[in-house]
């Protein structure tokens, strides 16, 4: 079985996170290392990074980031990217000093200057960060999008190409999000459609660059192009593709994290994991 957690608050310190995750069952984590709406942030205390890594050690588990939603690897705009660049490379250094394993990115939006340009963009920037500092040690994590506006990464053949072009290729692989890719045209509500994504993945991307999955329902329908989370089964996708994704042989032991709505008392990823955990082995259709 894949190992099921859920995105959790760093409130009052990022070592807290473990405990918040534990309490609701989690057995991987994704946490923010500052905030997502901000580019810059004071730097990380000692005492937090020894108290992360205390924390962890006590409770060994895969753990990733999500990346400040503003960085554009892909922006035309040189002043945009230039601040794009050095917060990545912060946040970079943040996770590197936690421990952390991954670090997911939006892989940007080209804003007109075209798509060829912008995942040529994308991958020269990616090197210049990595580049910048040998000492990072966590995986750059380029999320699929659901393709609203100009935003790149919505299929996998523009994620394939952005880790054709980059030349630190063994500091990148890829998230999945569910609802992003359902969004975005792969049918994973049917089991027949769960198997050709899949196929097709693994084909373009291969198994081996796929370092964990955003487990998310949909609100919106099948090639909507509209971002929308829902609770699992709550959603256009439903229980069946959780069901055959959690327990899907290809996909044992990798990190599928929630970022599932919350409710109004807080405890949405609880009942999302409890509703995982419940669910039996469905068997997609065998692979080509």
């Amino acid at each position: 079985m894949a190992l099921l957690g859920a995105h959790v608050s760093t409130a009052g310190g990022a070592a807290k996170a473990f405990a918040r995750g534990s309490d609701i069952g989690c057995e991987s984590l994704q946490i923010f290392v500052k905030s997502p709406n901000q580019w810059r942030a004071k730097p990380l205390a000692q005492e937090d990074v020894d108290a992360f890594r205390a924390a962890r050690a006590a409770a060994p588990q895969p753990v990733v980031a999500h990346a400040a939603y503003l960085i554009n690897l892909a922006s035309p705009k040189e002043d945009v990217l230039e601040r794009s660049k050095a917060a990545l490379l912060d946040e970079l250094q943040r996770c590197s000093a936690l421990g952390v394993d991954g670090l997911v990115l939006h892989p940007g939006a080209h804003l007109g200057a075209g798509v060829d340009e912008g995942l040529e963009r994308i991958a020269r920037s990616l090197d210049e960060v990595l580049a910048a500092d040998p000492g990072i040690t966590t995986t750059v994590l380029l999320e699929n999008t659901a393709g609203q506006g100009s935003t790149l990464g919505a299929s996998f053949a523009e994620l394939a190409r952005v880790l054709e072009l980059v030349d630190q290729k063994d500091k990148v692989a890829v998230c999945l999000d569910t609802c992003h890719a359902f969004a975005a045209g792969y049918d994973l509500a049917s089991a027949e459609g769960y198997r050709a994504t899949f196929d097709e993945f693994f084909e373009v991307l291969g198994r081996e660059r796929l370092a964990c999955v955003h487990l998310n329902d949909s609100k919106h329908p099948l090639g909507s192009r509209k971002d929308r989370h829902d609770n699992v089964g709550a959603g256009l996708i439903g229980l069946d593709f959780f069901a055959r994704v959690i327990h899907d042989g290809a996909l044992q032991g990798l990190a599928m994290v929630l970022e599932t709505p919350l409710g109004d008392d807080d405890l949405g990823h609880k009942r999302d994991l409890e509703t995982l955990r419940a669910l039996a082995p469905q068997l997609a259709p065998a692979g080509a």
